[in-house]
């Protein structure tokens, strides 16, 4: 659209694969925000509390402790200040928040969703995305 600054969809689709009872889901979430305001919202309890799971624990660092809602208790298996934020969890597999600079003032979060079994849908994904998309603007 001539004029307009906002991406026509910020929250674009990518893979959705399985191996036998592996499932990966990938997404690009484009936002409107610069990768500083964004990375708390990825890397903080109180942050992903607002969009996604609450957190009762969460060292960050990497081989830290997390334990998100009813996913269940893990570790931080990847830790990148402001870029990379992966965490394992018994019940919820491998949850990788990739952070990366989109244009002049955006980010890009490329997420990745590893699971084994029955596991969280596209559609599940798409409304927490919408809720950290809104958390951003509020």
């Amino acid at each position: 659209m001539a004029g307009s600054t906002e991406p026509a969809e910020p929250i674009e689709q990518g893979a959705s694969q399985a191996h036998g009872r592996t499932h990966l889901l990938h997404f690009v979430v484009r936002l409107a925000k610069p990768t500083e305001q964004v990375w708390p919202r990825l890397s903080t309890a109180e942050g992903l509390a607002a969009w996604f799971t609450p957190v009762d624990v969460l060292q960050p660092r990497l081989g830290g402790t997390v334990t998100l809602g009813d996913l269940g208790t893990g570790s931080v298996t990847a830790w990148d200040v402001e870029r990379v934020a992966e965490y394992t969890v018994e019940g919820g597999g491998r949850l990788r928040f990739h952070l990366e600079r989109d244009g002049e003032s955006g980010s890009a979060l490329r997420f990745t969703h590893e699971f084994k079994g029955e596991g969280e849908t596209e559609q599940a994904w798409r409304a927490r995305f919408e809720r950290l998309i809104d958390s951003l603007n509020s």
